[in-house]
């Protein structure tokens, strides 16, 4: 009798559909085709030992299983509940009706019980574009699914759930889980710090709020525990909430990792010893997973000891920066993650870490000069907002007075960023970072007095054509958070000061 179950298999951020077809005829042995990885063609032992623990038996005929198609690499152990289903159904051990209109899923135990498997959001998506009636999955991949409309999600625990559920229809609502009230996460897991946490560095919190309004990648050139840290960890709490959209992209991106993503906007803070692959994303074969810049995708990329970075990861994230998105290729394969992310890096000033703090530094100019060749030209003309971060001294930290909190910087953050959301609602761009020159010479005109006092600042600091650009973009930023239609003349000096890593001969 041959029986056939749809599942799927998961490239980048897409599933596609895969037939499981199971036969049981004269002979004897179990044979799987369909081109599959190792992980499942081991399914046949963790299959036929949860088959057993669970008081069904194995026919001693021949069971062929088929994945088709079979010119596509299938792999993982997502191929173990349908495989089991489809010999509990071929050998008339139980009758399951309800096969024929339902995607499954699932990695089995020795006991039966079954695991979470990685890419559960695309599979049901997928289940909803084919116009089944339900997908089957373990409990909690199918709570990564919830949100996905059109389909009926069922997470099961174990195989005698997923046979219940086949036998009776899909009337069980205690298993369906857009009916069952899943606990609610931990708001407190991962919770961004507070600016009002963060003693001093006015300036830098300054440019934090003007990164987050505008989607601007900033450098921090700062001693030792000066708070360049903490800086980035609070910028990602007065970023605006994510849209329906945008939070759906997200959980993709960790679905094909294996992970799952807590409602905060991601901050991603890998060391520098990170591979390329750690970094960009990569893997063998089929297996290519996302990289730490698609898991910041709308959220902050946090690198600190940016110059310590190898020179290979440091130039790789150039295209993703521009693009909006990582490419990796291989000779089979080509699966595209989004990458659209803010890149905040650190750098200490020097070799030693002190320079410009005091006598501290014993650095020569030469080994300073040395320590910056390590940035490259085209890596740093991507950043916006170079900011410079000092010490507080110990006989000021006791008067500091705490600064403003988080909650009332987002809501200027998410003002600035309805206003663009407006101003580019008929362009393909959401923030001011990703205007071209196009967008630029049409949305932030300058008046005679303001394209003088640029072009003095051009002349005067040596600023590159691209630093031009980079600086207008900014004061259109600071307009935003301002409330004002056009840009002024303090605009563009504040804009301006943020770029002092342009001037030469500072180090």
């Amino acid at each position: 009798m041959l029986i056939t179950i749809l599942s799927a298999r998961c490239f980048g951020i897409e599933a596609e559909a895969v037939n499981v077809e199971i036969d049981i005829t004269q002979g004897i042995g179990i044979h799987l085709v369909g081109l599959a990885d190792a992980a499942v063609k081991e399914s046949l032992l963790r299959t036929s030992t949860a088959l057993l623990s669970l008081g069904f038996r194995i026919p001693g005929r021949k069971i062929v299983i088929n994945l088709a198609p079979a010119n596509v690499h299938k792999r993982g152990g997502g191929y173990d509940l349908p495989i089991a289903l489809g010999i509990i159904a071929a050998s008339g051990q139980k009758e399951l009706p309800y096969l024929e209109n339902c995607l499954i899923m699932g990695e089995l135990g020795l006991d039966g019980s079954l695991r979470p498997i990685p890419g559960a959001l695309m599979v049901a998506e997928l289940a909803a574009k084919l116009g089944m009636e339900a997908c089957i999955l373990p409990f909690e991949s199918a709570l990564e699914a919830k949100c996905i409309e059109g389909v009926k999600i069922f997470g099961v625990k174990n195989l005698s759930e997923a046979v219940s559920l086949l036998q009776g229809g899909f009337d069980y609502l205690d298993m369906e889980i857009h009916s069952i009230c899943c606990e609610e996460e931990d708001d407190s897991y991962g919770k961004y710090l507070d600016f009002s946490e963060i003693v001093g560095q006015e300036a830098a919190k300054r440019a934090m709020e003007i990164a987050a309004a505008g989607l601007h990648n900033v450098l921090m050139i700062g001693s030792p525990g000066c708070g360049k840290s903490s800086l980035a960890k609070a910028l990602a709490g007065i970023l605006p909430p994510m849209g329906p959209e945008e939070a759906l992209t997200c959980d993709k991106i960790y679905s094909a990792a294996g992970k799952r993503r807590h409602a905060l906007r991601p901050f991603r803070a890998p060391h520098c010893s990170a591979s390329l692959a750690a970094i960009v994303g990569g893997g063998a074969g089929d297996g290519i997973v996302p990289g730490e810049v698609s898991l910041a995708h709308g959220g902050v990329l946090f690198l600190d000891e940016f110059n310590q970075l190898s020179k290979p990861v440091m130039e790789a994230l150039r295209a993703p920066l521009e693009d909006r998105e990582v490419i990796i290729s291989r000779l089979r394969n080509r699966v595209r993650f989004p990458a659209s992310f803010m890149l905040v890096a650190a750098a200490n000033p020097c070799p030693c870490g002190y320079y410009g703090d005091g006598e501290r530094c014993n650095c020569t100019p030469a080994q300073r000069r040395t320590y910056f060749s390590r940035f490259s030209g085209p890596m740093m003309e991507r950043f916006d907002l170079h900011v410079l971060t000092r010490p507080i001294p110990p006989q000021l930290l006791s008067k500091a007075r705490r600064g403003e909190k988080s909650a009332d910087i987002a809501a200027r953050v998410l003002k600035a960023r309805e206003l663009q959301k407006e101003r580019f609602r008929n362009d393909s761009i959401n923030c001011n970072a990703e205007m071209g020159n196009r967008e630029i010479e049409k949305y932030c005109p300058l008046s005679n007095a303001c394209t003088s006092i640029l072009e003095g600042m051009m002349e005067k600091c040596s600023f590159s054509v691209r630093a031009y650009f980079r600086i207008i973009k900014v004061a259109r930023s600071i307009a935003d958070l301002a409330g004002r239609e056009d840009i002024c003349q303090e605009d563009l000096l504040e804009a301006a000061g943020f770029r002092f890593l342009d001037k030469k001969g500072l180090w």
